[in-house]
Order: structure tokens, then sequence, then C-alpha cells
């Protein structure tokens, strides 16, 4: 099986480009001698200064200041004090935009891939390489445009209007 390792070059566009083309990929751990993969069936896409679910809609902080670092590199928060959140940074440099991984093949929900693949705030700001230890492949899995779904973002109600927006992408039907 073919497995390109995703490049810098991919994560420098715009996250409404990448969003579809992520679905299918692989997002690859390798920690302590074992290596994880995961394919990734569903993504948010938070993007902007005007987008209010986004954490950076309020500006740079300490907290999002990762969003703000050039494209291809891993944002990591926690939400509700217990779950690590993995976002993908995304678009050019001080523009914040990221993705965030939501659903794989093998486990649904972002705290739950994370605590699978022991992601924590350590990784936060890490590059999207072979090296770090987390990565995404392209592993040539075609996806029909049909296949592809797009739907409102979960847990983000405070947003109002932007709540409505359909930046979720995923695998199915339903």
């Amino acid at each position: 099986m073919k497995k390109i390792v995703l490049k810098k070059e991919f994560f420098n566009q715009s996250a409404f480009k990448i969003a579809p083309e992520l679905l299918g990929k692989f997002l690859v751990r390798k920690y302590r001698n074992r290596e994880f993969s995961l394919m990734i069936t569903e993504i948010e896409v938070y993007q902007g200064f005007k987008d209010k679910a986004s954490h950076a809609y309020k500006g740079k902080t300490k907290r999002n200041k990762i969003m703000f670092y050039p494209a291809g590199h891993w944002y990591v928060y926690l939400t509700y004090g217990t779950h690590w959140m993995l976002n993908l940074v995304v678009d050019k440099e001080d523009y914040p935009a990221a993705i965030l991984i939501r659903g794989t093949d093998k486990i649904y929900g972002p705290g739950r891939i994370t605590k699978y693949l022991k992601i924590n705030k350590n990784i936060n700001g890490w590059p999207v390489e072979k090296k770090s230890g987390l990565w995404i492949e392209d592993r040539m899995v075609k996806l029909s445009r049909q296949k592809i779904k797009r739907k409102k973002r979960i847990g983000v109600d405070f947003a109002g209007q932007w709540a409505q927006k359909l930046y979720r992408y995923q695998i199915g039907t339903n």
C-alpha cells in the first residue's frame, strides 16, 4: 500500500479546500515504539477572525497563539477540564484557521481519539510531520463527493448564526 506523508504545502491552503480532502487520510501516531493509524472520517473547520465559534474570534491569546502559527502545526487544548482536542493549523501564518479531528474509522469523538492516541498538551505546537511522532498520511483512499456530507458543528450553540454554518465534514449518509 502506497503511503505519502502530507507536507506543509498541503496544509498551507484554505481550510475549506483542505477539509474534504482530509477525509479518508490517516492520522498516524508513533508512541513508545508502537504505531497507531486511524482513518479520518469527520472534521470541523474553525476559521478566521469573524467565526464566533473559533478560539481566535477575539484575537490572539496565550491559549490560541498556535492557531496563528504557520500551517502544519498541531493546536491542542483542554475542554471541559477533561478532554484534549486535536486541531490541525492550516492556511497562512497569522490567519487563525484550524481543523478539529472529530471522528475516525475506529473511534468517534475528539476526546476519545486523543485519549486513544495518548495526546495531551505536550503536543500543542508540534509540527505535523513524521519525526514529531504525529502526522497525516495519504494512503490513496478515494472518496466520491457524494460520500462527503456537510453539517452544523457540534457544541457551539453559543456562537449564534455561526453555529448554523455547515462547517462539519464527514464521510457517510446520515
